[in-house]
């Protein structure tokens, strides 16, 4: 069973906690994890590029011109995907870019992306992280303290004081215990859990 160290904002250490084997110590499997974040950035796309064919265009209905004597080739409407400003052909339109994927799959490739950021020496403990009001600059003086460049940070709830806080600050991500997810721990080069919120994730990854 993994140990973990638990930290205050001043890097001193406060207690040891043991971690779940089955989330912090699962055998990792990078396809599975990979599949997981094509599925979220697909999730994500807008999907709204758009073009006309040729039946969304006004023009007039009548014969450009005469269909003999001119020496040109026959035409009779303006909006022939042929001619300048008409029609495109197969373009693009508005739709979905999301695909299904099982819940079972997603929680495998979550317990993946913590087992990787423990082994790899990225994850921090924290005891807790108090802001009496909506500071930002408070908070980088605190947080400036752990020496941890572009970070995510899992609290185990809503707290306004904290999120609207760290907000504006660049590199910086607080994300609630709920929204974890595999993308947002792979893409920050630190991951740090408020102790509370790790019986959450531990619950919701062994259910």
């Amino acid at each position: 069973m993994p140990r973990i160290n638990v930290i205050t904002l001043q890097k001193e250490k406060i207690a040891e906690i043991d971690l779940s084997d089955s989330v912090f110590d699962a055998d990792i499997k990078p396809h599975i994890m990979h599949s997981v974040v094509v599925w979220q950035l697909a999730k994500r796309r807008r999907g709204t590029a758009s073009t006309k064919d040729r039946s969304k265009l006004t023009y007039s209905t009548s014969k450009l011109y005469r269909q003999k004597g001119t020496g040109r080739a026959r035409a009779g409407s303006k909006r022939s995907p042929l001619r300048v400003g008409g029609g495109i052909i197969f373009g693009p339109t508005p739709r979905s870019y999301a695909t299904s994927l099982p819940k079972k799959v997603r929680k495998m490739a979550l317990k993946f992306a913590l087992t990787q950021a423990l082994r790899e020496g990225k994850l921090t403990v924290l005891d807790s992280f108090p802001m009496e009001a909506i500071k930002t600059k408070e908070f980088i003086s605190r947080f400036s303290g752990l020496q941890l460049p572009k970070a995510l940070i899992v609290i185990d709830g809503k707290d306004e004081n904290l999120e609207k806080s760290a907000r504006n600050v660049p590199g910086v991500k607080i994300l609630r215990a709920a929204g974890l997810n595999v993308y947002d721990i792979l893409y920050y080069q630190n991951l740090v859990l408020m102790q509370s919120s790790i019986p959450l994730i531990e619950g919701a990854l062994q259910s």
